[in-house]
């Protein structure tokens, strides 16, 4: 058993080496570039996007409702498992906060990103209409972010005191993660407060995050088009959220035991776990994914046929089979081996499964404005299609490198792995504060 120094070595936040130094440096360039980019669209308009009359919506809704999906992780790992009792999650709970608290920080962003005024927003609150699921969609996101943050923010109290004693001869750092701390002691009184707050945030953030995605989902669902008509909408993009989040903690729950070399804490055991849990989310998911096309298919009205004929049969076809066979499919039968499961498989896995995830949002936005109820005529031909300018690509990339950025600067300066958790768990006492916390 490893003492209390020795788990405080492992688990503290490190520097980063040249690697790391190179990351933050290529997320900083794509991120300038989108700025700049992003300038250019906020004064030239819209027009130097590939949206138009009929594809009024884009790549920035899609990558909206991927980061809206990613951030339910947040519930999934943190509030239900640990709400369960499930202790072997305790290693993935403060990566899938992160995950969940970059993701709808920049999902928020993007929304404002796809506005042709931008500085028109206070509007929505002056005078926004409640019976408008976009009024709902801004309150639950708001809602949302601020329940994750808090999330995030209490289970760390203990680990910046932590902190706040291991790097003492950093005294501008120690103070910080002092302040940071709010003088937790670890007393009784201190204790009692900090576990039911961790407890009733967990409980309340549970159907804040089905909220968030429900209404995300009748967005699309309560306007009268071929593809989004549909009342399984709601638990169908809570199904897709809870794969996508899944592939995101798996993926970066990879890459921190790499570089974090956390091997004795991010075992092979964690990754087998994850890899049944991401199968049972796949098999849900893709029942959901029968129901939403099967019904439709089966009615067969002609302009639900004329979108389905377009995903399955016509220009969309590639996209729509890659993403249910490749991001679907296969993965569920890959990882019924368990040499599927092991972390480095199940990685690429993960990534995969993102991947997929993020045109699956694509084929839900995009086709569907394409195949309208009145037909499309008397318009150029370049209207009866969307193709993303490489501006917006640019702009999608560099919200996608903000939310990277986020989660690697989170992991720099807080533990990834709880240790105050992950203490009491191994029965591993933790030292006295004799120092008062140095009021």
């Amino acid at each position: 058993m490893k003492s209390f120094e020795e788990l405080t070595n492992d688990l503290a936040p490190r520097k980063f080496g040249l690697y790391g130094k190179l990351w933050i440096g290529f997320l900083v360039v794509i991120i300038l570039a989108a700025v700049y980019a992003y300038y250019l669209q906020a004064t030239k308009g819209l027009e130097i996007t590939g949206m138009r009359d009929y594809a009024l919506w884009g790549i920035y809704i899609s990558n909206f409702v991927f980061f809206v999906a990613i951030s339910l992780v947040g519930s999934l790992v943190t509030a239900i498992l640990r709400l369960s009792g499930v202790k072997w999650a305790t290693p993935l709970t403060r990566i899938s906060e992160i995950i969940a608290v970059a993701a709808i920080i920049m999902g928020g962003l993007t929304i404002i990103i796809d506005m042709g005024r931008p500085e028109r927003i206070y509007n929505l609150f002056l005078h926004g209409r409640l019976q408008s699921p976009i009024v709902w969609d801004v309150i639950v996101i708001s809602t949302y972010l601020v329940i994750s943050l808090l999330l995030l923010y209490f289970p760390l109290l203990p680990d910046l005191q932590i902190l706040r004693r291991k790097f003492k001869d950093n005294k501008k750092l120690s103070k910080w993660y002092g302040k940071f701390s709010l003088n937790w002691d670890g007393n009784y009184y201190q204790r009692s407060i900090y576990k039911w707050s961790i407890r009733t945030l967990s409980v309340l953030i549970i159907p804040v995050a089905f909220g968030i995605h429900t209404v995300t989902a009748w967005l699309f669902a309560t306007t009268y088009r071929p593809g989004w008509d549909s009342s399984n909408f709601g638990p169908y993009f809570i199904a897709g959220a809870f794969v996508a989040g899944a592939g995101g903690v798996i993926s970066l729950m990879y890459v921190l035991r790499r570089t974090h070399n956390l091997k004795d804490y991010i075992t092979d055991f964690h990754f087998d776990k994850m890899g049944k849990l991401l199968v049972l989310l796949c098999l849900i998911y893709l029942y959901f994914n029968v129901n939403e096309y099967l019904v439709p298919a089966y009615k067969t009205t002609e302009k639900e046929a004329a979108h389905l004929n377009a995903l399955f049969f016509g220009e969309e076809a590639l996209l729509f089979w890659t993403v249910i066979i490749g991001g679907l499919i296969l993965p569920v039968i890959f990882l019924l081996f368990k040499r599927m499961r092991k972390p480095f498989p199940l990685f690429i896995i993960g990534l995969v499964v993102v991947i997929g995830a993020w045109w699956k949002r694509f084929i839900i936005v995009t086709p569907t404005l394409l195949h309208p109820f009145l037909p499309i005529q008397g318009v150029p031909e370049s209207w009866h299609h969307y193709r993303p300018t490489h501006l917006e690509w640019l702009i999608t990339w560099g919200t996608l490198a903000g939310a990277m950025l986020i989660v690697t600067l989170l992991v720099r300066y807080v533990p990834i792995i709880p240790i105050h958790e992950t203490a009491e768990e191994n029965n591993i006492i933790e030292p006295r504060n004799t120092d008062n916390n140095e009021k």
